[in-house]
C-alpha cells in the first residue's frame, strides 16, 4: 500500500503564486455558477460560488481564500448581477485557511466542520442583517446537495486532483 502526504500551503501576497492561484479560483468560480444556474434553482442548490473559494483557502492558505472570497462575488455581481455573498465567503475562507494550517490534514469530518461553521455563523449574519430567518436558512432548506458538493468534492480536489 502506497502512502502520500498532502502538500498544503501558505502563499504570501508578496508571491506571484498568490494572484495566479487566486486569479485560477476566481474563475472556477465565476464559470461553476454558470453552469449551475443553467439548471433550474441550481445556484441556491448547488451553492457553487463557495466551491473554489473553500478548495483555495484549505490548498494555498487564508490568504488567497479572503482574496477569492472577496472577488468573486463581486465580479459574478458586476457581470451577471448575483447577490454579493461576502459575508459567507470571507468566513469559508478563514475557517478553510484554519483548518488547514493547525490540523495540516484535509480529511471529511475537518470539511464538514468547515461548512457547518462558515454556514451556521453565516446564516445568524444574514438573519441579523436581512431580519428574515426564512431567507437567512435558505442554504440549510435548498442548499444541501451544496453542502455536500463542498465536502465531498472539495476533499476530492484537495487530496487528488491538486496534490501539488
Amino acid at each position: 500500500m502506497r502512502t502520500t502526504t498532502l502538500r498544503l500551503y501558505s502563499l504570501e501576497y508578496k508571491q506571484a503564486k498568490t494572484y495566479l492561484a487566486v486569479a485560477l479560483f476566481v474563475a472556477g468560480n465565476i464559470l461553476l455558477p454558470q453552469l449551475c444556474h443553467l439548471v433550474p434553482q441550481g445556484g441556491i442548490r448547488w451553492l457553487p460560488i463557495y466551491f473554489f473559494t473553500l478548495v483555495g483557502a484549505y490548498k494555498y492558505g487564508w490568504k488567497v481564500g479572503l482574496l477569492t472570497a472577496i472577488v468573486s462575488p463581486l465580479v459574478n455581481s458586476a457581470l451577471f448581477g448575483m447577490p454579493a455573498v461576502l459575508l459567507k465567503s470571507v468566513l469559508l475562507a478563514v475557517a478553510a485557511g484554519y483548518a488547514a494550517m493547525y490540523f495540516r490534514k484535509a480529511s471529511l469530518l475537518l470539511l464538514v466542520a468547515v461548512v457547518l461553521f462558515y454556514q451556521v455563523v453565516g446564516t445568524l449574519g444574514e438573519w441579523i442583517m436581512v431580519g428574515d430567518f426564512y431567507k437567512a436558512v435558505q442554504d440549510f432548506r435548498i442548499g444541501l446537495p451544496g453542502m455536500f458538493l463542498q465536502i465531498v468534492g472539495g476533499w476530492l480536489f484537495i487530496n487528488h486532483i491538486i496534490r501539488k
